[in-house]
């Protein structure tokens, strides 16, 4: 029996990463009931005597925190001690042991909060990887439609063999690789092949599994086991990127690891020096890096909350902290440089007809078709204000093309190669073929027109690319896609982007993003599911749109408002939150030094300390609320 592409269980560390997840929450809820329940027993007799009494126990709920909180946080961040990982957090630590040993239990129970608590919301915006391979396997049918004489019978995906008759339903997907036998159709592959368009499907054409069919049923055969299909190889690739993901090494740890030495260090020479330990404990209660665990994560979420205003959703802050030091640059091609959508570019006619009378004979019957240009070419008709007349008859056969009596007029819209097959004596008005799709047309049996079409570029695409390097910094721009050569490379030439990678599979898209991301740090633009293993593998994956919940999980950032304009800004937002971060982080830990030489001096107590770090902390916590206020203009290039 072969296994088939199901919803994955979940690993060791998956379960891991959740139960730790649960334990930080539950671990900051605690915190803030105790906190409360302190405050209420201890103040309480100020307002009503009959609270008095139940001040003596006021710090029993600060036990309990440090009991259920504090215990297995400094427990782990010993375990960090041990292997060497000197972070902001590893002072947190050591200002939760010293609070103890001073019984200041409020101060050490506010750092378990905060501790915690910075811990919770991060994991609240981040989701985890695994649920890719869960949106990716619940795309895929779970049976599929074998046939058994005269019926089809419903079968799990394993057990589809090789050589199977298969039945695909109207807005089905498709369950495995195979060959079409019998049915017309189209189906949307871009999600896997990153083509832009609905691909028609006839007696003998291919289809891949993980397409969704359109409004007709097909017969297909199975060509492949779905353990060996083109869905399944996605899945595979997926768990290989979710595997080798680069870790990457947030601000306040990298602040952290100088901080943090440099405290122990003045606490101890303090004490040396003096030879009262007291001094070793003022030191450390002053040198809380409030400004690391709370001022950090109010910038980031603030960012967030700002983006999310712009249409922006930022799943994973580390996206925010990384984009800036992004010196590479990989786009891909469809509904990301362009819109995703045929458009007419040229057109070509004959002496007898106008391309207004063309274009409106042509659209005129279209607005009856499901051709995949037949939107492009009502499109067409409406921006060129061509007139379209009433239709009164009208077929539309496989293989042949869409037929149907316009004003009088038969007109035909049909391929080059049916053209030539039927009306052999036409061919020699066509032109020369190119790239890009096209739509021959005959009109009362005559050859009329050819309109070509390709998926247009975005207008503000060539600046936007023309830009990145001035005023991001970006080193290099590339351009990968599944598409044709030859249609890469015309999007190429119009947004001014030199390298070009096309007919690339989702595994060769992996494979050059990691090859460039061990080079650099590399930002990933894409928006299809062959797109969601490079957006996981690169430093910071960008989706665009919701057309695929795959893509959306993979990425850190999605754009809802598909618009390059939309990238900028974040960009922008990610510029301002490093720089009012910093401006918080490291203003708060420069008068915390100042601070913490005048504890070492012996002129700041304990309490003093915990007093000056928190007006401390609330000019840290104030500067970084500043990020979530809109600046004037969050986009520097001219669409």
């Amino acid at each position: 029996m072969n296994p088939t592409p199901s919803t994955p269980s979940p690993t060791v560390t998956d379960v891991a990463s959740s139960l730790a997840r649960r334990r930080e929450t539950a671990i900051a809820v605690f915190a803030i009931v105790a906190i409360v329940v302190h405050l209420l027993l201890r103040f309480g007799g100020m307002w009503n005597a009959a609270w008095s009494p139940a001040a003596a126990y006021a710090n029993w709920p600060l036990f309990a925190a440090y009991a259920f909180g504090g215990v297995p946080l400094v427990f782990e961040l010993l375990m960090k001690l041990f292997r060497r990982e000197f972070g902001s957090d590893l002072l947190a630590g050591i200002s939760i042991v010293t609070a103890l040993l001073l019984q200041e239990y409020l101060a050490g129970t506010l750092v378990i909060l905060m501790l915690s608590g910075g811990e919770a919301l991060e994991n609240y915006a981040v989701r985890s990887a695994s649920s890719v391979l869960h949106a990716l396997a619940k795309r895929l049918p779970s049976v599929a439609h074998r046939q058994a004489g005269a019926r089809f019978d419903d079968i799990p995906l394993d057990q589809v063999a090789i050589g199977d008759v298969l039945l695909v339903l109207p807005h089905e997907t498709c369950p495995v690789d195979g060959t079409v036998l019998a049915g017309h159709s189209v189906m949307d592959e871009s999600y896997l092949t990153g083509e832009p368009y609905l691909m028609s499907k006839a007696p003998g054409a291919t289809v891949l599994s993980g397409a969704v069919n359109g409004e007709s049923a097909l017969t297909i055969r199975a060509d492949r086991l779905a353990i060996d299909s083109r869905y399944a190889k996605i899945m595979q690739v997926m768990r290989q990127s979710q595997q080798q993901r680069p870790r990457l090494r947030r601000l306040g740890d990298q602040l952290g690891a100088i901080y943090t030495p440099v405290a122990v260090a003045i606490g101890v020479a303090a004490w040396i020096a003096s030879g009262q330990p007291v001094r070793f404990l003022a030191v450390m209660v002053v040198a809380t890096p409030c400004p690391l665990l709370i001022a950090i994560p109010v910038a980031i979420i603030g960012s967030i909350s700002l983006a999310a205003k712009r249409g922006i959703i930022v799943k994973d802050p580390v996206a925010l902290e990384r984009v800036g030091s992004c010196r590479t640059a990989i786009f891909d091609k469809t509904g990301t440089l362009t819109y995703g959508k045929p458009a007419l570019v040229d057109q070509h006619t004959t002496a007898d007809w106008s391309f207004e009378e063309v274009l409106g004979l042509a659209a005129a019957a279209e607005r009856y078709s499901k051709h995949p240009l037949a939107t492009a070419i009502v499109e067409a008709a409406r921006q060129h204000k061509a007139v379209t007349r009433e239709v009164s008859e009208i077929s539309e056969r496989p293989g042949e093309g869409l037929r149907a009596t316009v004003a009088g007029h038969g007109v035909w819209l049909t391929s080059r190669q049916a053209l030539t097959r039927v009306l052999p004596a036409e061919a020699g008005y066509l032109p020369p073929q190119s790239g890009g799709l096209e739509c021959v047309i005959a009109i009362d049996e005559r050859y009329a027109a050819t309109l070509k079409f390709r998926d247009a570029p975005r207008r503000e695409g060539a600046s936007f690319v023309d830009h990145l390097g001035p005023k991001h910094g970006f080193e290099r721009v590339m351009l990968v896609s599944g598409d044709r050569e030859s249609e890469v490379r015309y999007l190429a030439e119009q947004v001014g982007i030199r390298e070009v990678f096309a007919s690339q599979s989702p595994e060769e898209k992996l494979e050059l993003v990691r090859r460039e991301t061990e080079r650099s740090p590399v930002v990933f633009v894409g928006d299809g599911i062959n797109d969601a293993p490079s957006l996981m593998a690169a430093t910071v994956g960008i989706a665009f749109g919701q057309n695929s919940d795959v893509t959306t999980e993979a990425a850190g950032v999605v754009i809802m408002d598909t618009s390059l304009r939309r990238v900028d800004e974040f960009m922008h937002i990610s510029q301002r939150m490093r720089r009012i971060a910093l401006e918080s982080a490291v203003g708060g830990m420069a008068l915390s030094l100042i601070a913490m030489f005048v504890a070492a001096a012996g002129h700041l107590p304990p309490v003093g300390g915990a007093v000056v770090q928190e007006i401390i902390d609330v000019f840290a916590v104030l500067n970084a609320l500043r990020v979530a206020f809109k600046p004037r203009s969050l986009v520097d290039f001219h669409e």
